[in-house]
């Protein structure tokens, strides 16, 4: 592909973010087969997309194709988690800076149309944003869309989730860092665990199967609740995700807070019998696995101990409109800014195809990300 649009990235210094323009023009790339980079993976068939010459822009140097969009809906939370907000708040976009819904459902469509099938909602939290409601309508209208699913703290989730569903939301994950109610006004900085669970007993009553439940282990302050967890998926249908802690800017990441993967699973080992692993699609971010007479399922996402960057299908628009092509890469491209400049459709297209050819192989390592100034957790959401 060969790219003739200036696009601007936003690169993060310790201090403020600096502007580059950078020429994206590449006419040497070579022809890009639609493999996954996992040595057991191929994707045998392209995307059934209108345009397959389109499809072309969601795959990255490395044959990686990127099937695979989460949204923030906003950058407003009514938790203050500790692993994803600084304790003095973050800087809030100004509205008018942020896109609206009709500009997410463009931006949404060319995506789909490339061949993105399955679309996130995060923030944020995204059942803050008052038009949820039809902007998951208007994306589960998209032709070749197969899954929406939403990331949310569960605060709302239980009044919202039906009319939700109607709207054609299909896939649910719950934020639950504990199952002990006032370490979680510690963790959140807020009081609401009744709600959360009330909204993880709501979504299974709506038939979603398995309601997935993510938890951010953290030495010290909730691994020794791993087991409790494990516990839970003995009479409820939901898949529980113990998920490494990431370093983001104002989380104060340190290594000796991270429970590794192996040191998870070896606990789970000590009280269980009967843990099966799952089989795995090519892309999961997950090592999943089953306790034998458990409903549920649980599993570990390995992002710092043995990262999964090679298999890696996702691509994040931001609720100010910037892309990034990577969870812990500091470097972003504006869509806002092109589409309110009057760029058509083919155009967008390869400014994204541009931002896609550039990613990495993998990220830097958490030595090196914990040194890299990236945006909050709460402005990426995930």
């Amino acid at each position: 592909m060969c790219c003739n649009y200036l696009i601007m990235i936003l690169s993060f210094s310790s201090q403020t973010r600096k502007i580059m323009w950078n020429s994206m023009t590449d006419a040497t790339s070579p022809a890009l087969s639609r493999t996954y980079a996992t040595p057991c993976a191929t994707l045998t068939e392209a995307p059934s997309v209108e345009n397959p010459a389109a499809s072309d822009m969601l795959v990255d140097k490395f044959g990686r194709m990127h099937n695979y969009l989460r949204i923030s809906l906003t950058e407003r939370c009514n938790l203050r988690c500790q692993y994803c907000m600084p304790d003095e708040g973050v800087e809030l976009t100004p509205s008018p800076q942020l896109l609206s819904q009709d500009e997410i459902i463009r931006l949404a469509s060319i995506f789909v149309g490339a061949g993105v099938d399955k679309i996130r909602l995060t923030g944020g939290e995204p059942t803050i944003r008052k038009d949820i409601d039809d902007i998951c309508l208007r994306l589960s209208s998209l032709m070749g869309l197969k899954k929406l699913a939403i990331t949310t703290n569960g605060l709302t989730l239980a009044k919202r989730l039906p009319r939700l569903k109607e709207c054609g939301l299909n896939l649910v994950n719950i934020s639950l860092d504990t199952l002990v109610p006032a370490k979680f006004e510690f963790m959140t900085r807020r009081k609401g665990h009744e709600r959360v669970m009330d909204s993880i007993d709501a979504a299974i009553q709506l038939g979603y199967n398995p309601v997935k439940v993510n938890c951010v282990i953290m030495r010290g302050i909730n691994d020794d609740e791993i087991c409790d967890f494990v516990e839970l998926t003995r009479e409820k249908p939901i898949n529980v995700r113990f998920i490494e802690f990431m370093p983001f800017d104002g989380n104060v990441w340190n290594v000796k807070k991270l429970v590794p993967y192996a040191e998870m699973m070896d606990r789970v080992l000590q009280k269980y019998r009967g843990v099966r692993r799952l089989k795995d699609h090519p892309t999961d971010t997950a090592k999943n696995f089953m306790v034998d007479g458990h409903l549920g399922t649980i599993s570990f996402i390995t992002s710092m101990t043995e990262h999964f960057c090679s298999g890696c299908n996702r691509l994040r628009l931001l609720a100010d409109g910037n892309f990034k092509v990577c969870l812990f890469g500091p470097s972003e491209v504006s869509l806002r800014d092109p589409l309110r400049s009057g760029v058509d459709d083919s155009g967008m297209r390869e400014i994204i195809g541009c931002a896609v050819k550039r990613k990495k192989a993998a990220h830097a390592g958490m030595f090196d990300l914990a040194k890299t100034t990236n945006r909050p957790m709460i402005h990426i959401g995930g």
